[in-house]
């Protein structure tokens, strides 16, 4: 088959709810990919972070072919040892507590608006207020938690009990919280939002208010969880825990999983037995992925390899800044990088692809770089180089349109 023949069975027989690129994608390996036609192209945005320790790790493989001759899938109203195992590992990694298990970061925010009503249910609160340029998911409710029309558009009436304020606005929030509040959630950083990283005094501040007011401090780290900003999980930079924390995305270095943990001091049958389920949540074979994930980033010094590479690419792409106006800001933490521009960010990244780069673009005119953590500086010089050309070629466009002669 050629691209354009699976280009035709998708117009014909999967629906359509994504903006599609003209590439079928057939193979990975570390920050490399190859697609059906073999051609060769570096992944700096591996699947919206799900690949965070590259594609394919040999430690999630082997974790996962060891497991796949025994037992695929064990009902949650049995014990599995790898599930518990994994609960564990996420919990000695962050904060005292419990992990329910899910299928996607949706998931574990659904779960997260579930507890956080369940645990208001007696004092009648139920609100929860969120950020504006938020994203958290396309289930029902976690998209009507996502601060962005964009995303509720044709989908009302939405479910109650949303407000949306801007972020890092401690008086906005202040002003939000009501009688009926249970909850404050965001992401530590916004990364459909454009790349935009939580204040630390801000920080501090909505972890105090929440103390005060007797709420639920949720974390959305679906995207920043897994050592890809440069700790554990984001909140770490800022030396506050929250009561609730969602993850998914690189938990299962490729496969589908998420988790919601709940802290301890919250009480432990807040969703009891009947409550809340996910059929194949934290099943055998993606809990021994997850496990693989957590091995190969204990084992390889990944999270300081994060710390070294984002530094290091940031510094490259400050150096681009010097050269090329159109790059306005550089923000992010660790392999969690955007790049604002002051032109459309699509064509650009159209180029890259054509050139062997694959980022991406949210907000119209910010790019996401978010390279595997297992990225080395040889694979960023070879990005760096290819993104500088297609700026070069961008910047002759733009003096061609003004009328400057090149």
């Amino acid at each position: 088959m050629k691209t354009q023949d699976v280009i035709a069975l998708y117009n014909q027989y999967v629906l359509g709810t994504y903006t599609k690129s003209p590439l079928c994608l057939v193979k990975g390996k570390g920050s490399k990919v190859w697609d059906l036609e073999g051609r060769e192209y570096l992944d700096f945005f591996p699947g919206w972070a799900v690949s965070g320790i590259g594609h394919c790790h040999p430690r999630v493989v082997n974790a996962m072919r060891h497991q796949v001759g025994k037992i695929l899938h064990i009902p949650n109203n049995y014990y599995g040892v790898k599930q518990a195992q994994l609960a564990k590992k996420i919990v000695g990694r962050s904060f005292p507590g419990r992990v329910f298990f899910c299928n996607s970061g949706a998931e574990a925010i659904e779960s997260a608006i579930k507890f956080a009503r369940r645990f208001g249910s007696a004092s009648g609160r139920y609100e929860i207020v969120t950020m504006e340029r938020s994203f958290h998911g396309r289930t029902l409710a976690a998209l009507t938690a996502t601060g962005q029309k964009k995303v509720h558009d044709g989908f009302e009436p939405l479910p109650e009990g949303f407000r949306y304020v801007p972020f890092n606005n401690l008086n906005a929030l202040e002003q939000a919280v009501t009688d009926h509040t249970i909850a404050v959630m965001f992401e530590v950083i916004q990364g459909e939002g454009g790349v935009r990283v939580a204040q630390a005094k801000y920080m501090k501040a909505v972890r105090a208010l929440c103390d005060a007011k007797k709420l639920l401090l949720i974390f959305d780290e679906v995207q920043t969880g897994m050592g890809r900003t440069g700790k554990w999980f984001g909140y770490q930079h800022f030396g506050v825990e929250p009561d609730l924390m969602a993850l998914a995305k690189s938990l299962g270095g490729g496969v589908p999983i998420g988790a919601l943990v709940a802290h301890s001091k919250i009480g432990r049958e807040v969703l009891g037995p009947g409550t809340h389920a996910s059929t194949y949540g934290g099943n055998p074979l993606v809990a021994s992925a997850a496990l693989g994930v957590f091995t190969a980033i204990e084992k390889e010094g990944l999270i300081q390899n994060a710390v070294e590479m984002g530094e290091y690419l940031r510094q490259k792409l400050e150096t681009l800044q010097k050269k090329f106006s159109v790059i306005q800001e550089i923000r992010g933490m660790g392999l969690m990088i955007g790049v604002e521009l002051s032109i459309l960010g699509t064509p650009l990244v159209d180029e890259c692809r054509s050139k062997g780069l694959l980022i991406n673009c949210t907000q119209g005119n910010v790019l996401r770089w978010m390279p595997a953590m297992t990225v080395t500086k040889r694979l960023i010089d070879r990005a760096i180089q290819i993104f500088e050309s297609v700026l070069k070629k961008e910047t002759k466009k733009e003096l061609a349109v003004s009328g400057v002669s090149v």
